[in-house]
């Protein structure tokens, strides 16, 4: 009888691998969250969408503004010129949203969450690797949107007579805002994506805060509007693509008041997200 050893067997010539040893961890997790966003073709498209709406859309605007405008290079020069070059953030905004809930909510409606977690049981790990590259990848893709449609819009008012640059008052804090507000867009659907865990309730829910909302307050009485515009997430958040403010309705809070009142939004959902992705069965 040969002596058993601690070798292990070999079947069809073939050495199995050897056991699975230590803990699963937040690196790891990193990795595995990178290899999903970067892989799947709905995100890939999405955010391909979402750099052609936001850039195309800003282009289109300012060259249509710019060749069919009557006031002089003196009376633009008085004018937020700067935001209206990155006009496209207002539709580009919806994209992220898009790209945001599908973050989170599309291994929901696969049922790839249950493997991620079998993997990975320390849900708060799988959460934050999830939001880490989220932002990440929404702060790049922001970015570009931002500052190529602010070259390309400075290109149209340039015809004009008014010539922009990073230089300009204000124009750098705008541009590098308008990447970041997109961001913060791209967060909040994570966040909802995440308590929701519905691809649909998620977007719709994103659209509805950033967009809709903003539509049906115009229905309300002026003295409600004063006192309720200025808080709704558009309406505060794009304070940080601006570079001129003032006391209207709507436009109360300064650039980075502003931007914290909608970062609130999204950490708020975020928080709501969190919860429910470490309570509930996936």
């Amino acid at each position: 009888m040969s002596a058993m050893t601690d070798t292990p067997a070999v079947f069809g010539g073939m050495t199995p691998l050897p056991e699975a040893s230590g803990r699963a961890g937040f690196s790891g997790a990193l990795r595995s969250e990178w290899t999903k966003i970067r892989s799947v073709k709905s995100t890939t498209w999405t955010l391909a969408a979402a750099i052609i709406i936001g850039v195309g859309i800003s282009a289109l605007g300012n060259w249509g503004q710019a060749n069919h405008t009557t006031e002089t290079a003196a009376q633009l020069a008085q004018k937020d010129l700067v935001q209206r070059t990155m006009f496209g953030i207002i539709l580009g905004q919806l994209v992220m949203v898009v790209f945001g809930a599908l973050a989170v909510t599309a291994e929901y409606s696969t049922g790839m969450i249950r493997t991620s977690l079998s993997a990975q049981p320390r849900r708060g790990n799988v959460f934050l690797a999830k939001l880490v590259v989220l932002t990440v990848v929404a702060f790049v893709v922001g970015e570009i949107i931002s500052f190529a449609s602010f070259f390309i819009g400075a290109h149209f008012w340039a015809t004009k007579g008014v010539s922009l640059s990073l230089s300009t008052h204000g124009a750098l804090q705008a541009v590098a805002g308008g990447g970041l507000y997109l961001v913060g867009a791209a967060l909040l659907a994570f966040g909802i994506g995440a308590a929701l865990r519905h691809t649909a309730g998620a977007i719709t829910l994103g659209v509805a805060l950033l967009f809709v909302i903003n539509i049906i307050t115009n229905f309300m009485p002026t003295s409600w509007q004063q006192d309720i515009d200025k808080w709704l997430p558009y309406n505060a958040g794009s304070q940080v693509w601006a570079t001129q403010h003032t006391a209207d309705v709507g436009t109360a809070f300064g650039a980075w008041a502003g931007f914290g009142v909608y970062i609130g939004y999204a950490v708020i959902a975020l928080l709501a997200g969190l919860w429910v992705f470490q309570r509930r069965d996936a």
